[in-house]
Order: C-alpha cells, then sequence, then structure tokens
C-alpha cells in the first residue's frame, strides 16, 4: 500500500531539519515539508486559505477556534516554536516607561492583541509585576511596515478591552520612537532599539527570564502543529506516526548539539550554553507532549480567558488529539 502524502509548512527550525531532509520518517506517511519563514505568513495562508494538510500554526489563534465549536483544525502537542518573552517589550525612553507597572493607562502598540506573544507578555505583565491592565489602550499594527500585522481580520469587541487600529502614516516602531505610543510588545525587535530613543524593558531580560523559568516550569508555547480537520477525521491513524516522527526529529537536534567534534553551530560557546541550559531546564528542554508542558499550557488558556478572548477554559485533552 503506498503511503499517505500530507503537505506540512512550518518554519526552517533545527527540530525539524530530520523532518525536512527525509533522514526521519512518519510510518505510512510522505511528508511534504514547505519551508516558510515568516509564521504570520504561514497562519494566514492555513487559516484563510486552507492551504495544506498540517501546519505550525499559532496557539492561540487554535484554541479560540477550538473554543467556538467550530474549529477546522485539530491540534497535535508537539511545539515548534516556544519563546521567553520579557525580551519582547519595548518602551519609549521620550515617555519615561520605566517600570512594568508605568504601563497602567498608557497606549501600547501591539501586532494583534489575540497573538501568543501578546497574550503571554500581558499575562506575565499581570501575574508577576502586578499590571492592572484594563486601563491600557492597545494600538494594532504591523511594528516595521504600514499597516496590519497580516491579514486584516474583523475588529476585536471585547467588554472593557480598548483596542484600535493603527490609522497614522507611521509603522508602530516610528510611533514608539517618536512617543506617540508609550511601549510596544510582539515579536522583532524594533531596528533601532538602543540608539537613545527606544528601550527594552528589562535590558537583562537573559537573567529574568532564567529565574522565571526557575520559579514556574514555565517556557511559554508560541506555536504548536495543526492538522486540517478534514485530513485527520479521513485518516485518524496518522497522529501517533506523525507525533513520534515530531519527537525523534527534535531528539536528533538536541543530541547533534552535545557533538563536540566539528562544531555544528556558528556560536563558539554553544557546548557551554548547553550545558548551562540543561541545568537550568532539564535534559528534555524542548518536550512534547500534553503532561510534560501541562501547567505552561494551562496557564496560557488561562490568560486567554482573562483577557477576553474565550469564555471558557477546556481541558487541555479535549484541545489535543491523542498520541500515546
Amino acid at each position: 500500500m503506498a503511503n499517505l502524502k500530507i503537505s506540512f509548512a512550518c518554519g526552517p527550525y533545527d527540530r525539524m531539519d530530520a523532518i525536512r531532509d527525509g533522514s526521519v520518517r512518519a510510518e505510512g506517511i510522505d511528508i511534504d515539508y514547505i519551508s516558510i519563514s515568516s509564521p504570520r505568513e504561514l497562519f494566514d495562508r492555513m487559516v484563510f486559505k486552507k492551504e495544506f494538510d498540517a501546519s505550525e500554526m499559532s496557539s492561540s489563534e487554535t484554541i479560540v477556534h477550538f473554543c467556538s465549536g467550530h474549529s477546522p483544525f485539530v491540534a497535535l502537542p508537539v511545539f515548534p516554536s516556544r519563546v521567553f518573552r520579557h525580551g519582547n517589550i519595548f518602551v519609549s525612553v521620550k515617555n519615561g516607561i520605566r517600570k512594568p507597572k508605568d504601563f497602567e493607562g498608557k497606549r501600547i502598540g501591539v501586532p494583534l492583541y489575540a497573538m501568543t506573544a501578546a497574550i503571554c507578555i500581558k499575562g506575565l505583565l499581570e501575574d508577576d509585576y502586578g499590571v492592572d491592565l484594563s486601563g491600557i489602550t492597545w494600538v494594532q499594527g504591523a511594528g516595521d511596515h504600514l499597516g496590519a500585522h497580516g491579514e486584516d481580520r474583523p475588529p476585536l469587541d471585547i467588554p472593557g478591552v480598548k483596542i484600535e487600529q493603527n490609522q497614522t502614516n507611521k509603522t508602530l516602531f516610528e510611533m514608539l520612537e517618536d512617543g506617540d505610543i508609550d511601549a510596544y510588545i510582539g515579536t522583532g525587535a524594533p531596528k533601532n532599539l538602543g540608539q537613545g530613543k527606544i528601550e527594552r524593558l528589562f535590558p537583562n531580560h537573559v537573567e529574568i527570564e532564567k529565574d522565571y523559568f526557575r520559579r514556574t516550569g514555565i517556557h511559554p508555547i508560541m506555536h504548536l502543529v495543526a492538522i486540517r480537520r478534514e485530513v485527520y477525521e479521513r485518516n485518524p491513524w496518522i497522529a501517533k506516526p506523525l507525533y513520534r516522527a515530531f519527537v525523534e526529529s527534535k531528539n536528533r537536534a538536541w543530541m547533534d548539539y552535545h557533538n563536540t567534534g566539528a562544531n555544528r553551530s556558528m556560536f563558539p560557546w554553544v557546548y557551554d550554553h548547553v550545558r548551562e541550559t540543561e541545568a537550568i531546564m532539564g535534559k528534555d528542554v524542548w518536550p512534547y507532549g500534553i503532561e510534560a508542558n501541562r501547567k505552561t499550557l494551562e496557564t496560557l488558556v488561562r490568560n486567554l480567558r482573562r483577557q477576553g478572548l474565550i469564555n471558557r477554559e477546556p481541558k487541555l485533552e479535549d484541545i489535543f488529539i491523542p498520541v500515546d
């Protein structure tokens, strides 16, 4: 019997290299790996055009779709992207923003109020620093170009949350530099960071992020793997071999960083960094599956509820398809 062919769109990540080059294969499945570097482009092509059988997908978007009751996707507990986000909070020097509590009542730029990075940042500001989010005006738009971040979406109408779309002739980064907004949260960093007008809220964010993990055990999950529902329902057997292949690919990538022969990376102290990371996070620094990520995922779900994007907190076992 011929293998099932599946198109899979994902970023060009080290944990996916063995899937992409075919050295790890999912039993009974031929994966056509489509490499797309821009997550927003990838998500929009999957959400609006259903271009792929499976893809990397925004965690928050997937959970919001699930809670709506008519999600076009099912979720696999595989996490291509995880990022600590303390380093993605930028402030206007001109407006005197110096500490998290200064955010209260201010105008904060954000690519999308509902994007996973923003959900995580708002959650940590609220939980760890006691920031009252209720008086903040959120200004949505692209950071580095005019217009929206990705495909236009219907405006969000969340009771008690003030969201504006950037209608100026400036990007959000330009607005931040000029003091038209007080801060920016999101993903990419402004090109003019550190030139006297824009600074990080946490200049020592790496040490803060390490402490955050030590205290909470949370390594924020940005993206998961989504499968189009009709593809999965026609072939429910694919979940387990896909999951096993993704785990094997990820494990090989991490073990490659222990190869102390010819350096695989351009980072000269990569082996020391690997040892330090394992000392902080354990041997499996990038776990897949529900149980190893329960607190991280439940925190994301709770933040989505608090921030008005879902009206209930579903069980993780209902969000993700079984892979055991």
